[in-house]
């Protein structure tokens, strides 16, 4: 028996296949939309999934600073060193080449060999020359050179004997400025083997003698004076460094003194 509808026979609806897939991101026809789990084009925005963004690297430039002050130490160092080689080097030289390389010495050690030769004692005033003197004859008393300054001109006589027991004796013209001379004394003032005073007549506003050597200068900031003290003194005396300056002539005036008291005779 048929059961009959107003709309006839009830048939259920026929579906055609047309082949195709449904397009990505749609519901297949029929379906209800919002249903089901999104697809991987859908999570991906239509284009996939995404690559993982690198972190971006900010470079910092490097600080200059310590760079420059560890060249500026290292050269520094490397001068102090450098310095300090070339002294030693120097230092090993024989005090003859050293003296000889002071710029504008005169070593009459080879001018006149035979002024140099020393113990020879005269009494009463002796000629020389050169002014002032550097070796030669001389009487038999050396002048004090203790460290001693003297403030009036002294005999030659006694001072040339101080120059061969290895004294240094500076020598001034007496219109030097007060500044130059104090400096000169300075240098002096309390250093055994060391004497000055003024020379009337010096050709140059100072004179330095060493016993075969001078060195005239024109002031008393000159560096030479400290070279010519640290290369000469003890070193040009022909009597040995145990040739005393103590126990000598202390009072001026260019007249030696022949009083017929023996010196020691060192």
């Amino acid at each position: 028996m048929s059961i009959s509808t107003p709309g006839g026979e009830q048939r259920r609806p026929t579906v055609v296949s047309t082949g195709k897939k449904p397009a990505a991101g749609r519901p297949a026809s029929g379906a209800k939309a919002g249903s089901g789990k999104p697809t991987a084009a859908r999570a991906g925005g239509g284009k996939g999934p995404r690559k993982p963004i690198a972190p971006v690297k900010v470079s910092q430039g490097r600080a200059k600073g310590p760079i420059i002050l560890f060249v500026v130490v290292g050269l520094v160092a490397a001068g102090i060193i450098g310095f300090g080689a070339w002294a030693a080097f120097q230092g090993s030289k024989p005090w003859e080449e050293r003296a000889d390389a002071i710029s504008g010495i005169v070593n009459y050690r080879e001018k006149d060999p035979e002024l140099v030769k020393g113990s020879n004692h005269q009494p009463g005033p002796i000629k020389y020359t050169v002014s002032p003197p550097v070796a030669g004859p001389h009487n038999q008393a050396w002048q004090n050179c203790m460290g001693d300054v003297y403030d009036a001109p002294i005999a030659n006589e006694h001072a040339v004997h101080s120059l061969e027991h290895g004294a240094i004796w500076i020598t001034y013209r007496p219109d030097l400025p007060a500044d130059q001379v104090s400096k000169l004394a300075e240098k002096v003032r309390g250093n055994e083997k060391m004497l000055m005073s003024p020379f009337e007549g010096l050709d140059k506003p100072i004179s330095l003698q060493a016993w075969g050597y001078q060195l005239k200068l024109d002031n008393a900031d000159d560096s030479r004076i400290d070279e010519f003290v640290k290369t000469l003194r003890v070193n040009a005396s022909i009597e040995g460094p145990t040739a005393l300056c103590n126990q000598g002539i202390t009072a001026t005036g260019t007249t030696p003194r022949d009083n017929g008291v023996q010196m020691p005779t060192q």
